[in-house]
């Protein structure tokens, strides 16, 4: 998925112009909300949309105000921004748009104010699904957030270029092997085409971890890479030495792009862009989202994208119970734990998340829904070819253990899978080199089995 590692550069970024921001004392009728603007002028969807619920909330709430307070940064900075703002009553938002992936950091921090109270009392509660709930609920079993959306992930493929390899196009691929072997009949018979891409190394950063490596890890068993239970961080494990594995076969059998283009920090752009719309690539594990790009308005429109491409669940190691999985993230609303507004703060999270406004934003930004009341409404079903697809992954989905030591974890994951596919390093010895540098800033447990 998306890069949100913090930055020397972002620190530097943060200091002097936050101090607008403060309002010491605070107006007692007016909410502060911080949310993420996109670094690219374009794409405004978030700001539109909070113009419409800021009208809204102030017509069903007299007298009260939202002073919306956009920072237009890449996710790493964004985080990093809002960070440095939660540090001070000065300059702390009321309710800020809370990125999953960092939340328990946050929490650890002292940044967010636990929800528990508010979410005990709120009806709409039961509406939101199961895995949708685990999104904001950090390491100390407590809820600091309420999604407002999430994704899934899972195998992108090409009928027409199947179909000339003599492949199903109804494919349902029910192990690794199946994977692998679907691949390398395309390499056969298709010579020119990629048949497989997985994000794989440093350059594309936590889309190999989540998108890619982990995707397989979470097909070997029960919490592969963290034991809550414990409290450790896995080292020693065979489910991790096995997906080193898949990926290592991928590059050494030429089953993947060149990875002088694999390792490329821009290799998700030439994926959605360019050698899926252009046929070059036949199968591509990835999210739910490529569709948003392939749109009459997205950054490569592709008529007719929904009858070329296949969709397909990616499969357990052996086709274990459940056979598929997914990795998800999301962003939610939280609030600072230095606001004194908290019930006036939740009064908005409570209008954002309404039902209405909760369809409204799921679909303008084209994300999987994540109460149940949206993903049947009608407007939600139709809005995208295949959106029921991906939704029905949800229940199958497994979240990246938002620690905050989990960036250096992603990073040593990255290095692993990156040795073993330009073959600097074998599966074992790769493998080894990652309990090494887990034991190093991580308190670790050999695997359970």
């Amino acid at each position: 998925m998306r890069p949100w590692f913090r930055t020397a550069l972002a620190v530097a970024l943060v200091a002097a112009p936050l101090a607008g921001c403060g309002d010491p004392g605070g107006d007692p009728d007016t909410v502060k909300v911080v949310y993420q603007r996109s670094t690219d002028n374009k794409y405004r969807l978030m700001d539109d949309y909070l113009a419409v619920v800021k009208k809204q909330f102030e017509r069903e709430h007299p007298g009260k105000r939202l002073r919306l307070i956009p920072v237009q940064a890449a996710e790493n900075d964004y985080a990093t921004k809002v960070q440095q703002m939660m540090r001070s009553p000065r300059t702390a938002p009321d309710l800020v748009r809370e990125d999953s992936a960092v939340l328990d950091s946050d929490v650890t921090s002292g940044y967010l104010r636990p929800l528990d109270d508010k979410l005990a009392a709120w009806p709409d509660r039961p509406r939101y699904l199961p895995a949708a709930r685990e999104l904001a609920r950090a390491e100390d079993g407590r809820t600091y957030g309420v999604p407002d959306g999430t994704d899934t992930r899972g195998l992108w493929f090409n009928k027409e270029l199947f179909a000339r390899a003599g492949l199903p196009a109804d494919w349902r691929p029910r192990t690794w092997q199946d994977v692998l072997d679907a691949a390398r009949t395309l390499k056969r018979r298709l010579p020119g085409v990629i048949p497989f891409h997985l994000y794989t190394g440093k350059g594309p950063g936590e889309a190999t971890s989540m998108q890619g490596f982990e995707m397989l890890l979470y097909g070997t068993g029960k919490d592969p890479l963290y034991d809550p239970g414990r409290k450790k961080w896995l080292t020693g494990s065979r489910g991790f030495r096995d997906a080193l594995g898949f990926v290592r076969t991928v590059y050494a059998e030429k089953l993947g792009p060149d990875p002088s283009e694999a390792l490329d920090p821009n290799v998700s752009t030439r994926v959605s862009t360019d050698w899926l719309p252009s046929g070059r690539l036949a199968i591509a594990l990835d999210g739910n989202w490529l569709p948003k790009v392939w749109g009459r308005n997205g950054a490569r429109p592709w008529p007719g994208w929904d009858r070329v491409m296949g969709r397909a669940a990616f499969p357990t190691r052996d086709g274990a119970a459940p056979g598929r999985v997914s990795l998800s993230g999301g962003w939610t609303w939280a609030i600072s734990a230095r606001s004194r507004k908290a019930d006036l703060a939740w009064q908005v999270i409570e209008t954002l998340q309404s039902r209405r406004n909760a369809l409204d934003w799921t679909v303008r930004d084209g994300q999987i829904a994540v109460r149940d009341d949206v993903a049947a409404d009608a407007a939600y079903r139709s809005y995208v070819p295949g959106i029921d697809f991906f939704t029905a992954l949800v229940p199958y989905t497994h979240h990246r253990p938002a620690l905050p030591v989990y960036p250096q974890v992603s990073g040593a994951i990255q290095e692993a899978t990156e040795a073993v596919a330009t073959g600097d390093a074998s599966v074992a010895g790769a493998a080894r080199d990652y309990d090494e540098a887990l034991r190093s800033f991580a308190d670790t447990a050999g695997e359970r089995s």
